[in-house]
C-alpha cells in the first residue's frame, strides 16, 4: 500500500500490455510506426463498406488473427490475438480467482446482421455478453467477465473500472481488452451524421473537417502487487456526462473538464505536474473544440497535447485503450508523439505536439469523449 494525500491507496500497475492494429501487431512495432510517421489511415475502395470511398485504418480483407479456427468472428479474433500476445509477457493466471477481465467495445459483431439471417440464434450470437463468455472460455477465465459498452470512452473507462476494482480489494489483477471492427452499418452511422472527412484527419486543426474510422484491438493488464514497483501506474479516474446532447458534444467543455479534474484529484496531481495529454482529438469540428476548452478548464492549457487518430483513425472501444499503452510508452521513453495532420491551431490554443520531441514525463492524463456526452479521463503516473 502507499500513501496519497493523507489516505492509504493501493498502487495500480500497468505490468503488459498489447496493440493489434494495421500497423503492427505489438505494442513496441506500433510505437516504432507511430515514431517514424507512418500512418495506417489510407484510402480504400471497399464496396462492402461503403458505397464511396472512404479514408480509414483497416486490417486485409478476411484477414485472420487466430490461425486454424473458424469458430470466431473478426473481433474475437483480435481480442484472442491481443490478449494472448499480454499475457504471454507476464505469469499471470486466468484461473486466478483474484483475476479479472474486462472487455471494452462499442458494436462488438454487430455486422453479423450483414451477413446473417437475423433470427432468435443470431440475436444471441451478436450480444456483448456472448463474445465475452466465448473469450473467458478461451482463456480459462473463472470470474464472470465485464463489459464496458458506453460510446467512445468506452477503453478508458474499462482501466478507470479495473483500477478501482483492484483498489477496492475485489481482484488482484485484471486483464482489460477492447475492439472493434468497422463494418457497412458503423460507417453508415457516421456518414449519416457527415461527420467523416475523404482524408486523413487533422485533429485539433484549423482545416480539420471531419474523422476517420480504424479497426483494432488492445489490452492493459492491471496489477496491484507491490512487486511491480518502477511500473507505469494508473493513479487516478474520473466520468462525467454532459447531459447535453444524443450526439453534439457540451459547448463549454465543462463536463470533460470536470472529468479531468476528478482524475487529477484522484491522482493527487496538480496541472503543472502534467507532461503529456494524450487527447481524443476526433477532429470534428464541435468534439475538439470541446475537448481544447476542456482542457483549458482543467488549469492544462500549457501542457503538450498529442492526439493519435491521424494514426489509427478512431479505433471506437480499443481507442482509449491503444492510446493510454502509446501515453505509457511515452512515458517510459521519455517521447513526446506527434498530433499528425495539425499545422495551424484551430480550437482554443492548446500546446499541442506536431513532431518528435525528447521530455521527460512524469504524469500523463487521457481524455476521451463520446456520443451521449459522455467524458472520461485517466491518470498514469511513474
Amino acid at each position: 500500500m502507499s500513501r496519497e494525500m493523507g489516505t492509504n491507496k493501493t498502487d495500480v500497475f500497468i505490468i503488459a500490455d498489447n496493440i493489434c492494429s494495421p500497423l503492427g501487431r505489438t505494442t513496441q512495432q506500433n510505437f516504432e510506426q507511430i515514431k517514424n510517421g507512418i500512418s495506417g489511415v489510407q484510402k480504400h475502395d471497399r464496396p462492402d463498406l461503403s458505397d464511396v470511398p472512404i479514408a480509414a485504418s483497416l486490417f486485409k480483407n478476411n484477414e485472420f488473427f487466430v490461425p486454424g479456427t473458424h469458430s470466431y468472428t473478426k473481433f474475437e479474433q483480435l481480442l484472442i490475438a491481443s490478449i494472448t500476445n499480454a499475457l504471454s509477457h507476464t505469469d499471470i493466471k486466468a484461473d486466478d480467482p483474484k483475476t479479472g477481465l474486462i472487455i471494452s467495445s462499442t458494436k462488438g459483431n454487430i455486422s453479423l446482421l450483414e451477413t446473417e439471417e437475423n433470427n432468435s440464434a443470431l440475436q444471441k450470437r451478436i450480444g456483448l455478453n456472448t463474445s465475452a463468455q466465448l473469450i473467458a472460455g478461451h482463456f480459462g477465465f473463472i470470474n464472470q467477465p465485464i463489459i464496458i459498452s458506453n460510446a467512445c470512452i468506452s477503453g478508458v473507462m474499462a482501466i478507470v473500472t479495473g483500477m478501482r476494482l483492484i483498489q477496492s480489494g475485489q481482484y488482484d489483477q485484471i486483464v482489460i481488452t477492447g475492439a472493434d471492427v468497422i463494418s457497412k452499418f458503423v460507417l453508415s452511422g457516421f456518414q449519416s451524421f457527415q461527420a467523416l472527412s475523404t482524408e486523413r484527419c487533422k485533429p485539433f486543426d484549423k482545416n480539420r473537417k471531419g474523422l476517420n474510422l480504424g479497426e483494432g484491438a488492445a489490452t492493459v493488464i492491471l496489477s496491484g502487487d507491490e512487486k511491480y514497483q518502477g511500473n507505469i501506474r494508473v493513479t487516478g479516474g474520473g466520468i462525467t456526462n454532459d447531459a447535453n446532447h444524443i450526439s453534439g458534444p457540451s459547448r463549454t467543455g465543462q463536463e470533460l473538464g470536470d472529468a479531468i479534474i476528478k482524475a487529477m484529484n484522484n491522482a493527487g496531481v496538480k496541472a503543472e505536474d502534467i507532461g503529456l495529454i494524450s487527447a481524443h482529438g476526433t477532429a470534428t469540428p464541435y468534439n475538439d473544440e470541446m475537448e481544447a476548452k476542456a482542457i483549458m478548464l482543467a488549469g492544462l492549457q500549457k501542457a503538450p497535447v498529442s492526439g493519435l487518430k491521424g494514426f489509427y483513425g478512431h479505433t471506437l472501444g480499443a481507442a482509449g485503450l491503444i492510446e493510454t499503452i502509446l501515453a505509457k510508452q511515452s512515458m517510459e521513453q521519455n517521447t513526446l508523439l506527434p498530433t499528425l495532420g495539425f499545422q495551424e491551431t484551430g480550437t482554443a490554443p492548446l500546446n499541442i505536439i506536431n513532431a518528435v520531441s525528447n521530455a521527460a514525463i512524469k504524469h500523463c492524463v487521457k481524455t476521451a469523449s463520446g456520443f451521449g456526452g459522455c467524458n472520461g479521463a485517466l491518470v498514469l503516473s511513474k
